[in-house]
């Protein structure tokens, strides 16, 4: 089926495929805003949900930034949070419930604003209060948009010297690598010869299980949320070495023949024990859970590993709705919940 051009259009109606495709652009944004630190910053905060958080996830891994950072996914926000903290608001949408009520806590902690948002009322809040506001395309699902988000971030990290001034260049000679990495899971590509194609058959019909070192987790979570959106699929992550103490043994219980898929994202650029640790994994559990099929990312850097993980893990995702004979783009379900949390 993934390699009939016809039955993927009329399934992927509004072209999520073709986002995908697209999404090394993102990366060569830049964006109007300025931010100008007000007082020396001694910690970030990025609050956000969903993919908005998830960009925050990627800045922390790449380019590192030189103070403390934390992202909060919550209504509330830590107690630290003062005038040295740079506070970020992200919200595609720019209407998320839980970002705006951190955003008015932060206020009341007279922390340095910025705003990451496509409109809404973050846009309006950012406007009104002269907040650096760096404004995403309003064209896009927010899982989508996740590169668009990190460009901004860097750029603002950059603004505030967190983080080199090298960054945003990186990013973007990374963008252009990327476009001809992408080229090699697009639809014409053959079944036999596209790995998001290979990878999204054998996820069909399992309860997908996602797990990476630290440096990749990220992008862990990264292919569990696109999985759940894309695919309508379930699917959990954990990283190493924190599932060695508890959720390997969760395995030591459960039948081979149980309807899971094991996802295993091997970077070089993790840890040497970590490295490790997956082949000892891998060995003790070799019949107590289905053999994981396992990514590794290519690139020489770990931003470009972060990237390419990324853009695989979207196809993959996007291939396994397909596969499961749903629209990859729409998330009706969330949408309701909202209305019903309003009722």
């Amino acid at each position: 089926m993934l390699d009939d051009l016809k039955q993927i259009h009329e399934r992927d109606a509004q072209d999520a495929l073709g986002v995908a495709e697209k999404q090394w652009q993102q990366l060569e944004q830049t964006y109007q805003a300025s931010f100008s630190p007000q007082a020396d910053i001694s910690n970030v905060v990025v609050a956000g949900m969903g993919g908005s958080a998830l960009a925050a996830d990627l800045a922390k891994i790449w380019p590192s930034l030189s103070v403390p950072t934390e992202v909060v996914r919550d209504y509330d926000i830590p107690g630290y949070i003062g005038k040295n903290t740079l506070f970020v608001a992200s919200s595609y949408s720019g209407n998320t419930e839980e970002t705006l009520s951190a955003l008015e806590a932060a206020e009341k902690k007279e922390a340095q604003i910025a705003v990451v948002a496509a409109g809404g009322k973050l846009a309006e809040i950012a406007n009104q209060k002269s907040y650096a506001f760096f404004q995403l395309k309003s064209d896009m699902q927010p899982r989508m948009a996740v590169f668009s988000n990190l460009a901004a971030l860097v750029q603002l990290f950059s603004q505030a010297g967190l983080v080199g001034q090298e960054s945003q260049q990186e990013l973007k000679d990374a963008a252009q690598w990327l476009s001809e990495q992408t080229k090699k899971w697009v639809p014409t590509v053959p079944e036999s010869e596209n790995e998001a194609k290979k990878i999204a058959q054998e996820l069909m019909g399992k309860s997908v299980v996602i797990y990476s070192g630290q440096k990749l987790y990220p992008v862990a979570y990264k292919w569990k949320i696109n999985i759940n959106e894309n695919a309508k699929h379930i699917a959990w992550c954990n990283r190493y070495p924190e599932l060695n103490h508890n959720e390997m043994i969760g395995w030591t219980e459960q039948p081979v023949q149980k309807p899971y898929a094991v996802v295993e994202l091997r970077s070089a650029l993790e840890h040497a024990r970590v490295q490790k640790r997956f082949e000892v994994t891998e060995r003790m559990l070799s019949g107590r859970r289905p053999a994981p099929i396992v990514v590794e990312p290519k690139g020489d850097s770990l931003l470009s590993q972060l990237l390419w993980s990324v853009v695989l893990g979207d196809f993959v995702s996007i291939y396994l709705a397909l596969l499961n004979g749903v629209n990859p783009t729409p998330v009706e379900l969330v949408e309701k919940f909202k209305l019903a949390l309003n009722e």
